[in-house]
């Protein structure tokens, strides 16, 4: 009598089944060292499409945009008539990094035409940008400065500190116009700490303050839809890039309308203003305020943010100069606090978010949409 009423399995059933377990381990292993691969090729931008020709939309259908060329343009009489549409010639974009809204972040060389300067300009545009109701309308320009030297670079096109794809958030939420931003280099030469030019023209050296207020500019209206007015264009920075954008929406108030200044310097301190004192008080934000009020000129828009654990000399210059010259005249200011800020761009992104873009936003121009 069997001892069991089940049938034995035979050896070839067994065999067959190692032989499947070993397949789904070799395939496993395989699929393991697959993710490993395509994220190293991400990463190193073989698969992610990093240094490839990026266009955002200005071309014509279908067609791949070579550096030189101008870009395509709608039918004037279509146009919204606020709009600017991109004049060309267009500049040789290539992908930087790719936000995870499949958004991107492009770079080029720029020669500023203006200025003489040449230098790195990295460029991103929102995910409205390219849907089919703004195709006929212009955006609004946020030009980001870096603190620091910021001669080889712009830590804001960092994806981890999120500017982007913040402002991105933001203007889903009615909180934040959706900017075209431009994060030009802010300064020539080198790295170092006290190589750093006020984004400014100092005698005998790069004009930096033409590169900032013309050339780059320039570059934008080549390359993509913007405003006609004044209403369109603002500047952010921190520190030394703060500095900038205050005091060339100071001095241009023609051109910019708000800035959004993060721990910023209030007097210019480079030390290439050497020998050059009445140039260095033409530069002064404290100076331009003041002659602005005196000519009664066009609004401007200064939101200022600071963290609470910054220095004391950011702390009560950002203060005085909101004290001396804030909601007088022309010259209107706002003023965030960021508890346990340090002077940093996380900090100030996270204070970005806590009144600083809406406010400057709801005095800006947005697009428009049209059928």
């Amino acid at each position: 009598m069997p001892s069991s009423s089940y049938p034995a399995r035979s050896p070839r059933r067994g065999f067959r089944f190692r032989r499947a377990r070993r397949w789904w381990i070799t395939a496993a292993v395989l699929l393991v060292l697959g993710l490993i691969s395509w994220a190293v090729l991400q990463y190193t931008g073989v698969l992610s499409g990093k240094g490839d020709p990026v266009t955002f939309g200005d071309d014509a259908a279908g067609s791949t945009r070579q550096a030189g060329a101008a870009p395509h343009r709608s039918d004037p009489v279509d146009e919204a008539p606020e709009t600017r549409m991109p004049t060309g010639p267009a500049a040789d974009l290539r992908e930087e990094s790719r936000l995870a809204d499949g958004t991107v972040i492009a770079k080029t060389t720029l020669q500023g035409a203006k200025s003489g300067f040449t230098g790195k300009v990295w460029v991103w545009a929102p995910k409205q940008y390219k849907e089919p109701q703004y195709r006929k309308s212009g955006f609004p320009v946020l030009v980001a400065l870096p603190g620091g030297p910021g001669a080889s670079g712009n830590y804001w096109i960092g994806t981890n500190l999120k500017l982007q794809s913040s402002i991105a958030k933001w203007s889903q939420e009615g909180k934040a116009q959706p900017f075209i931003v431009v994060m030009p280099v802010l300064n020539p030469g080198t790295d170092k700490k006290e190589d750093y030019h006020d984004g400014s023209d100092i005698p005998g050296r790069p004009k930096m303050g033409t590169w900032l207020a013309e050339d780059v500019p320039d570059f934008v209206r080549a390359n993509f839809r913007t405003l006609k007015s004044r209403d369109g264009w603002a500047f952010m920075g921190s520190s030394s890039g703060g500095f900038a954008g205050l005091k060339t929406v100071l001095q241009y108030p023609d051109r910019f309308k708000a800035v959004i200044a993060s721990g910023p310097d209030i007097v210019p301190d480079s030390p290439h203003w050497k020998g050059h004192e009445a140039e260095r008080q033409a530069n002064n934000p404290q100076k331009l305020a003041q002659q602005l009020i005196d000519t009664k000129g066009p609004d401007v828009y200064l939101a200022f943010q600071y963290g609470t654990a910054e220095h004391p000399i950011t702390i009560n210059g950002v203060n005085g100069f909101i004290k001396t010259y804030g909601d007088k005249g022309p010259v209107h200011t706002h003023l965030t606090q960021i508890p346990g800020g340090l002077h940093n761009a996380e900090t100030y992104v996270r204070g970005m978010g806590m009144g600083p873009m809406e406010w400057i936003s709801q005095h800006l121009q947005g697009p428009t949409p049209r059928p």
